[in-house]
């Protein structure tokens, strides 16, 4: 049964509406003003919500706006109810990141039709699909019925990468977003003196290059194959018809972006003051995280000593020291470029 939050302070208006949605068998939760609404959607987390513009205490504007800034309530679908001398103003809300408004008075009908409209959209982007190429292409297939999109382009072709081949240079042009099907991926930025720092690590089912298409800038980094890889490549125009055209794929990537951020910002904190041995044991940990393979004695990652040095910025020799020290300690064993990892949540939690 999906939950739907009310929030609407006219009492009449409040309860009819209610009662029509528990007799379309939704659970109803309500709210006589914004600020109890807003604390009710942290609490709750419903599938829609429903709300009036014109509201004491904390108006509509206030509630999107509040909802907007948390991770948890961002993309739940919203609907504004506004009075006909309001209708002017739904704009506003639509800008805002509203997906949908309904003009008061409303009959049952449109009413169940604009929520079930919203529902069954925000199921399809919220649908797992399959990190393949058939997989991506239903999802962008699914994307491309909803009637705020144009028609996408059917031209998505697969190019084949072998490691170590270069996907796209630092300072070219953007021209797709990358979609990793199969295979590991790293980007970096290299120093003037040649030495490479690792900047990011995407494993299947990831997208890439989506930065600099948001910044329509030239990328600030280099995407090199770590292994064998398959990657889709969308063409940018179907990106920002995307984007651009509807609300829910904006927000997707805009939480992947604030969600890059935040890691760029540790990463930094981390290489600022964390010691060598610290590092080491984050980086085991974030490639646990993204790329392990359970094994019977424990989690198993395949990487380089290069990359490893460089994801950690460090030298080659001093990883090497650390990784020993490691070994001696009964926290990983090491056979070649496999690293099996025996204590992971001794490495998660070590302090220097």
């Amino acid at each position: 049964m999906k939950t739907i939050l009310l929030i609407e302070d006219n009492n009449e208006v409040r309860e009819n509406t209610a009662e029509i949605l528990e007799l379309a068998n939704y659970k109803v939760l309500q709210a006589e003003n914004g600020k109890t609404g807003v604390e009710i959607a942290q609490q709750q987390k419903p599938d829609l919500i429903i709300c009036d513009i014109m509201m004491p205490v904390l108006d509509g504007y206030g509630v999107i706006h509040l909802l907007s800034k948390s991770a948890e309530t961002a993309l739940i679908p919203f609907i504004f109810l506004t009075a006909k001398s309001e209708r002017g103003d739904f704009r506003k809300g639509m800008e805002m990141g509203a997906d949908d408004y309904i003009t008061k008075p409303f009959d049952d009908v449109e009413l169940l039709k604009a929520v079930e409209s919203r529902l069954r959209k925000n199921e399809i982007l919220k649908a797992e699909f399959s990190n393949n190429v058939d997989g991506i292409n239903k999802f962008f297939d699914d994307v491309g019925t909803l009637e705020e999109l144009k028609k996408l382009s059917k031209d998505r072709r697969v190019k084949l990468f072998k490691k170590k081949d270069v996907v796209f240079n630092e300072g070219s042009s953007p021209n797709y977003l990358y979609f990793l099907s199969k295979g590991k991926v790293k980007t970096h930025q290299n120093h003037e003196y040649g030495k490479e720092f690792i900047t990011n690590l995407y494993k299947e089912g990831d997208f890439f290059g989506y930065i600099a298409l948001l910044e329509e800038k030239p990328f600030n980094e280099t995407a090199e194959a770590l292994e064998d890889s398959e990657v889709l490549l969308i063409p940018k125009d179907d990106f920002y018809s995307m984007v651009y055209s509807n609300s829910h794929v904006m927000k997707k990537f805009i939480k992947m972006l604030s969600d890059n951020v935040i890691e760029k910002e540790s990463m930094l904190v981390n290489l600022a003051y964390s010691s060598v041995r610290k590092r080491v044991a984050n980086a085991l940990v974030t490639l646990c995280d993204r790329y392990s393979s359970k094994k019977e004695n424990g989690l198993n990652i395949s990487f380089s000593r290069e990359d490893l040095a460089n994801i950690v910025g460090t030298a080659t020799e001093s990883l090497i020291r650390t990784l020993s020290d490691f070994k001696e300690d009964k926290l990983l064993e090491v056979k070649g470029s496999n690293i099996t990892i025996l204590n992971y949540d001794k490495l998660k939690t070590l302090k220097a």
